[in-house]
């Protein structure tokens, strides 16, 4: 039995100054989702976002951007809630995880915001009883630590990670994007399943002259 969504939400800042930031993957994730299957944003006032329309997999799904800034996100979220009488229980939230290394995404039910401004604002407003779709983007602990001393996490979040970062956060992305017609055609146990599933490293190319 499938899982029911009706509403995604992808977390980040609004801006050209924060669009490639890592902060920003909630809104990359959504904004592939519309670029697949066809719906356009358009700024929505009485949501405090812009929202699109998709189908996938034959279900309705809306998507927003909450254009609130991140701290205050749980104002958007709750607005389309309440506008199109969606239960909490029917959302999915898409976000940045300092806690998960790159390359990484996990999907669970309710919990809290674990430190991540803009889901706790969301739990303000509408509860814990949502989906959370939580894309790795590192730690800056997890770096090597530069001579002058430890980046702080708000520096990491708000900057643009490097090439070889941003390409397996987007190749998370899409690996997300495909688990969803699962989540919603055979339930979120066999998303999970699905994307949790750690990829098995490329085996390098046989050198030519050790096989003559």
């Amino acid at each position: 039995m499938g899982t029911q969504i009706d509403l995604i939400v992808g977390l980040g800042n609004p801006g050209a100054e924060y669009a490639t930031t890592r902060h920003n993957a909630g809104f990359w994730f959504v904004d592939l989702l519309a670029s697949e299957h066809g719906g356009n944003f358009s700024r929505d006032r009485k949501l405090q976002g812009e929202s699109a329309e998709i189908k996938i997999a034959g279900h309705r799904i809306r998507l927003l951007k909450p254009t609130t800034y991140m701290n205050l996100s749980g104002q958007s979220v709750s607005a389309a809630i309440s506008y199109y009488k969606i239960p909490s229980e029917n959302v999915l939230v898409a976000y940045d995880e300092l806690d998960l290394p790159v390359g990484r995404a996990q999907l669970r039910f309710d919990g809290s915001g674990a430190g991540h401004n803009g889901v706790g604002s969301i739990i303000e407003h509408v509860g814990t009883k949502f989906w959370r779709l939580r894309f790795g983007v590192g730690h800056p602990r997890d770096e090597e630590r530069a001579a002058s001393g430890r980046r702080d996490v708000i520096d990491h979040v708000l900057k643009r990670a490097s090439t070889a970062d941003e390409a397996a956060i987007r190749d998370k992305l899409r690996d997300a994007a495909d688990a969803l017609p699962v989540m919603l055609e055979h339930g979120a146990e066999r998303a999970k399943n699905k994307l949790h599933m750690r990829k098995p490293a490329a085996t390098p190319a046989a050198d030519p002259q050790e096989t003559e």
